[in-house]
């Protein structure tokens, strides 16, 4: 019989719900006994499902990016069967969706989709499968096409047969040449904000919270893995059978395929990746569980089974993605150092912020990242001391004081609204940083040992549910402000979330090791030391970030000789470092940079890293040339995600 990937769909929700940890062995176990425990699970589901949809129908917000009748119909679970087709770019098969009627006479089950072609739809009534009537509207930019089924009584599931096309935002199929191992193909998906609805039928909306099923038919010679339960000794087989037992909301649904292999870092914590870099990820990463359990310590019980990462090609357009149970990492944070490891903390974090308390539509993005960037902080700080979490933080504020001064007013709000808007355009370091910092003033005002036990009572409190920045400013004044009257007011909260640009009380992180940096580099550029006597021997990624980044932009051509001569930073493998290097260079005029800098432009899509060069690039008319030239040869590999933003930079 073939390897199944399953867990016991009732007993699981049940467990996810209770805050119980649900491991490949407890489910082999509880499957013998599921027969016998059947009618009392069933009547637990039914009162959890009962609980759900009161919380949903008293906080269900309006969501301006989904066409989804979110208060009409409340989706609950997927069923996906779906055929990976390299030779035509598609997904191919269909989606079962159920769902719960929260008013009487609901006519209409109203469904997002972009670029899907669907072929028929079909109704199950009375256990059986009708022919059922859709209309498939015209496709809006931002939006997508609507995708409307008429309904019958007693109808509570649909099935959708569909294709993708080629063009999924939400989908990148990669040759074999884009890959390491050179040999097979890979695809992956990236859903957020608003892209899962590219390769599945589906309200998309942060608010909707589903659980799912999927088989995953596949070449034999290639593995899939899904953000759900993945069975670290699948065999390769062509078929793969995934199960998520926690409710998530739509934009976690995620799925990759590639010629992968499994590396265990410990019971609970692995790695999915390309044969060729599987060993460095691990030894990179081997930190991952101690992160985990640092977590658990500070902020409550990891509730989510495995944690798991995937390695993608370095064309993934972010850092990470917190897929639950198998974070997507980009490979341009394996540095060799373990230098950059603050990416995989950050995506753990969300295991709590973004994926346990959801924000409940975009404009609430900052509950996701603000939060998450916070708890990464201090998984960074425990594991590795408060020297090298004020050096990150005061990096992050950096960029963020540089950010607002780019971005438009409108975009630096943290509760930003986003009507009419692409999420994905108003995508900064405002939310992440900002609201990180805000986090962090409260901690200052309130003491980290009051502010800590908060943190954990809000994350229970909203386990598996997706809410408003207003439900947190409700939350936030009755269960810490109130209970502490005196220490913070009301005008200061409302300065924090609504207001525009960064507030005169944010805190301003700084760290002794840049101030001895800052130091030196005023004497280096004074004369009064040589680059001999800067004293790099033992410097940081961190320090040496902080040192370049704050060179002058219109250093002379011999310095910025002298500097690469000195500490050969166009040679640079650490990406972040050859990122400011190559960015410093191109301000300064310094034009040896340029086949390092194409070389970097066309291997990396990761956007942080080379939307700022495409921008500065494009300063100058010879800037220009060069970057419309090696764009079209790396457009190609990149992402969709990053086509559409470097479309409209490299114009």
């Amino acid at each position: 019989m073939k390897k199944h990937q399953h867990i016991i769909y009732s007993l699981a929700v049940v467990a996810a719900l209770a805050g119980c940890q649900q491991e490949s062995k407890e489910a082999s176990e509880k499957q013998q006994n599921a027969e016998a425990a059947t009618s009392e699970v069933v009547t637990n589901e039914v009162e959890v499902s009962k609980a759900e949809t009161v919380v949903r129908k008293k906080h269900n917000p309006i969501d301006d990016h989904t066409y989804g009748n979110l208060h009409e119909v409340d989706l609950k679970h997927l069923d996906l069967d779906l055929t990976v087709d390299f030779e035509e770019k598609s997904l191919k098969g269909f989606v079962d969706l159920s769902f719960d009627r929260l008013k009487d006479n609901v006519s209409e089950l109203i469904l997002d989709t972009r670029d899907i072609d669907v072929s028929k739809v079909e109704l199950n009534k009375n256990d059986q499968w009708i022919a059922g009537e859709f209309e498939l509207a015209e496709k809006d930019e931002v939006m997508g096409s609507k995708l409307t089924i008429k309904l019958e009584e007693g109808v509570n599931k649909v099935r959708v047969h569909y294709a993708t096309q080629p063009q999924a935002s939400g989908l990148q199929w990669l040759t074999p040449e884009q890959t390491d191992g050179k040999k097979h193909p890979f695809m992956y998906s990236q859903a957020q904000a608003i892209h899962a609805r590219s390769f599945v039928p589906v309200q998309d909306s942060p608010a909707v919270r589903i659980t799912y099923n999927a088989t995953i038919r596949t070449p034999k010679e290639l593995l899939a893995v899904m953000s759900a339960f993945n069975e670290p000794d699948t065999a390769l087989d062509g078929e793969y059978h995934f199960e998520m037992p926690q409710a998530i909301p739509t934009y976690l649904i995620a799925i990759g395929v590639g010629d992968l292999k499994f590396k265990a870092m410990s019971d609970r914590t692995g790695v999915y990746a390309e044969p060729a870099i599987l060993d460095a990820t691990v030894a990179e990463f081997d930190d991952t569980e101690e992160m985990v359990k640092v977590t658990e310590e500070l902020y409550g019980p990891y509730r989510w089974g495995r944690y798991d990462l995937l390695i993608l090609p370095p064309a993934f357009p972010y850092g990470g993605m917190e897929n639950p149970r198998l974070s997507f990492i980009t490979p341009t944070v394996i540095a060799g150092d373990k230098s950059l490891v603050s990416l995989i903390a950050h995506e753990l974090a969300h295991s709590w912020s973004g994926n346990l308390v959801t924000n409940a539509n975009w404009h609430d993005f900052w509950l996701n990242e603000g939060f998450t960037s916070y708890v990464e902080n201090r998984i960074m700080e425990e594991l590795f001391g408060r020297e090298r979490a004020l050096m990150e933080q005061s990096l992050s504020v950096q960029d963020l004081r540089q950010a607002v001064q780019d971005l438009p007013t409108e975009y630096t709000v943290l509760n930003v609204d986003l009507k009419g808007a692409d999420p994905d355009d108003a995508f900064s370091t405002v939310p992440y940083t900002k609201g990180q910092m805000f986090l962090v003033w409260l901690e200052e005002k309130f003491g980290r040992e009051v502010f800590d036990a908060f943190l954990v009572n809000y994350f229970d409190h909203f386990a598996f549910q997706s809410i408003t920045t207003q439900q947190f400013e409700t939350y936030l004044k009755e269960n810490l402000l109130d209970k502490h009257p005196g220490v913070v007011t009301d005008e200061q909260i409302h300065t924090w979330i609504h207001e525009p640009m960064l507030p005169e009380m944010m805190p301003n992180p700084t760290s002794d090791a840049f101030e001895v940096v800052d130091a030196k580099t005023k004497q280096l550029l004074s004369g009064e030391i040589t680059l001999d006597q800067l004293g790099t021997e033992e410097w940081t990624v961190h320090e040496w970030l902080h040192f370049i980044n704050n060179l002058p932009a219109g250093l002379p051509q011999d310095d910025m000789m002298a500097l690469d001569a000195k500490f050969k930073l166009t040679e640079s493998t650490n990406n972040e470092i050859a990122h400011a290097w190559l960015l410093l260079s191109l301000k300064a005029g310094y034009d040896v940079v340029m086949p390092r800098l194409q070389d970097y432009l066309i291997s990396i899509g990761r956007r942080k890293l080379i939307v700022p060069l495409y921008k500065q690039l494009m300063e100058t008319e010879q800037g220009t040339e060069f970057a419309k030239r090696v764009y079209k040869v790396a457009r190609p590999g990149y992402h969709p995600l990053a086509q559409a933003t470097l479309d409209e930079v490299v114009k």
